[in-house]
């Protein structure tokens, strides 16, 4: 199978099963690891008719490049996302939902973004290449297996993929502490891209005056901010009320 990457631990490879277990090369796991949850999960693999091999601790701490494998290792063929964002704008049917991340170089923090978005129902996150962590597997499994169907889209240039999505007719809405307006004043129907920078730093200077507009999130305690994850999902999710409430 051309192609191969490693997916590892119970959430990516659990997902990448449900999804798609046919683009799943084989499995190593750990056969020292007899816990309920390791025969589970061998049992859907085996189920679903996954090739099993049996492996050292050691052969999957250096596949992973981590001992926080699990005890599971996959080799998986790349399934087809959008690569760029004309394919991701061609590609989106109704009102887009899109998160966007200026700054984000914590592997944790890109794997949750994509987590949160894909359980918004975001159909891509978009990041520059330049002070960006990208897409590895340490973000991939935190992603549990968001990484595999949400598309990471990376770009040369944030501000000119900004008015990409500008001249697409999708509103361009940044996270900003002092913006005046509020998220819960902000109108978030409609195609939207919503724009969040790292934790402290916030948005550059050019991402900012690019978007159509910026807003606050309201905090209610002693904390200044809050991790970009955490904020990607408040965004999103008050995104996804509105649409309910309007539709």
């Amino acid at each position: 199978m051309a192609h191969l990457k490693l997916l590892y631990g119970f959430h990516a490879v659990t997902a990448r099963l449900r999804y798609d277990a046919a683009t799943i090369s084989e499995i190593l796991y750990d056969p020292s690891r007899r816990d309920r949850r390791m025969q589970d999960f061998l049992k859907v693999a085996s189920v679903a008719g996954v090739r099993l091999i049996a492996a050292e601790e050691q052969r999957l701490r250096g596949l992973a490049g981590t001992d926080r494998h699990q005890g599971i290792v996959a080799r998986v063929a790349e399934v087809h996302l959008a690569h760029n964002l004309a394919e991701l704008l061609d590609g989106i049917s109704g009102p887009a939902l899109l998160l966007v991340l200026d700054g984000v170089t914590d592997p944790h923090n890109l794997g949750a973004c994509l987590r949160v978005a894909n359980a918004a129902g975001a159909q891509a996150v978009i990041a520059p290449r330049d002070r960006a962590v990208g897409l590895n597997a340490t973000a991939a499994k935190v992603a549990s297996g968001a990484a595999d169907t949400t598309p990471y889209i990376s770009v040369t240039n944030l501000a000119r993929a900004l008015r990409e999505l500008q001249a697409a007719d999708i509103w361009v809405v940044g996270a900003a502490d002092d913006a005046p307006t509020s998220l819960y004043e902000t109108k978030l129907v409609g195609s939207l891209a919503l724009v969040m920078g790292a934790e402290g730093e916030g948005m550059r200077r050019l991402t900012r005056t690019t978007c159509d507009e910026v807003m606050h999130i309201p905090m209610a305690g002693s904390v200044e901010s809050l991790n970009v994850s955490v904020a990607s999902g408040v965004a999103l999710f008050e995104a996804r009320r509105q649409r309910i409430l309007a539709s």
